[in-house]
């Protein structure tokens, strides 16, 4: 399965790379990263580095139940058409005109239903977060991505902060333990984190590495505090904040010092990696360390429920693949 999957890719990046544009399409226009994208790659004072790519055309939906993404959509709508981009009626019309999607749309529930269309069109995709609004449905998520063997990639642009990947390549030495925070709003919608907590927890990931074993958790009205322990030993944690300002950043404990991690700055560090992708089809990201991070999300919610006790991610895991089966029997 992974040769096959090599296989597309490498037949994909050959294919981008004798085309002269390559032409993106957007599904879901109910949040400003589908703008902030496109005023990069379609502006008039775009960098000589997107000239090799274009958006072409968007299908806006979107959520449905979220008033705060769905009112978004209409104005969203009347912006990309200014900036050129043809505005479709379903996903089907998108995937005729499209070498690659950005999947954009706000509410993680609807990931599934419309990567599936994605997938089936063969088409290489970035899924913005969250990859899905569960555990299982990220799970069935990269189920459907091998299943018709297309590169998937995603991720939040807290993890491209400079000195966050200086932290992640080891330029201050070893990290051995990490304390991360975001604003970490709720929507009913979402289990906890699911919805925007997901960037400090990614934040998180990025300083230490996959390989987290437990995490308990205390929660009150305006602050989560995760503690997750490594199978090396080391600590990391993840502070949700719901009052004050609403901050992103963290401190990594190295062996040679207590080094800042960075802070939120802008989108643009993300879309770079996005086109990267676009054009070799290898995501920068594995799926195992992006389930891991989902993974972490849902055990956190596990110990919140049980009053703080300590979750195992393996146990929490073996939950959430079992439910993605029960998902994916709609698919398959």
């Amino acid at each position: 399965m992974k040769m096959k999957i090599l296989l597309a890719a490498v037949l994909m990046n050959l294919m981008l790379t004798v085309q002269a544009q390559v032409k993106i399409g957007i599904i879901g226009l109910d949040t400003s990263h589908s703008i902030a994208f496109t005023k990069f790659i379609n502006g008039d004072d775009k960098k000589e580095e997107y000239n090799d790519f274009i958006i072409v055309a968007a299908y806006p939906y979107g959520s449905k139940t979220i008033k705060s993404s769905y009112d978004r959509i209409p104005v969203n709508s009347d912006q990309m058409k200014e900036m050129g981009v043809e505005i479709v009626a379903t996903i089907a019309e998108l995937l005729e005109k499209v070498d690659c999607v950005l999947l954009e749309t706000n509410d993680g529930n609807l990931h599934l239903e419309q990567a599936n269309e994605v997938f089936k069109a063969g088409k290489t995709v970035f899924i913005d977060k969250p990859l899905g609004a569960t555990l299982a449905q990220a799970i069935a998520i990269y189920q459907l991505a091998r299943e018709y063997n297309v590169p998937l990639f995603s991720s939040s642009t807290l993890r491209y902060v400079p000195q966050t990947q200086k932290l992640r390549n080891g330029d201050f030495g070893k990290v051995l333990g990490a304390d991360c925070y975001s604003p970490a709003t709720r929507e009913k919608t979402h289990p906890d984190f699911g919805w925007y907590g997901i960037h400090g927890v990614e934040m998180l990931f990025t300083v230490m590495g996959t390989g987290c074993v437990s995490v308990n958790r205390i929660s009150a009205e305006g602050t989560d505090v995760v503690t997750g322990l490594w199978d090396d030993g080391r600590i990391g944690t993840f502070r949700g904040i719901r009052t004050g300002k609403g901050i992103y950043g963290g401190s990594a404990f190295t062996e040679n010092g207590v080094v800042d991690a960075g802070t939120y700055e802008g989108y643009e560090v993300l879309l770079t990696e996005i086109l990267k992708f676009f054009r070799t089809g290898i995501a920068p990201v594995s799926e195992e360390e992006t389930l891991e991070i989902f993974t972490f999300m849902e055990a956190s919610n596990e110990s919140k429920r049980e009053g703080g006790r300590i979750i195992l991610l393996e146990d929490t895991y073996r939950k959430g693949y079992k439910e993605a089966l029960e998902l994916l029997k709609d698919y398959l």
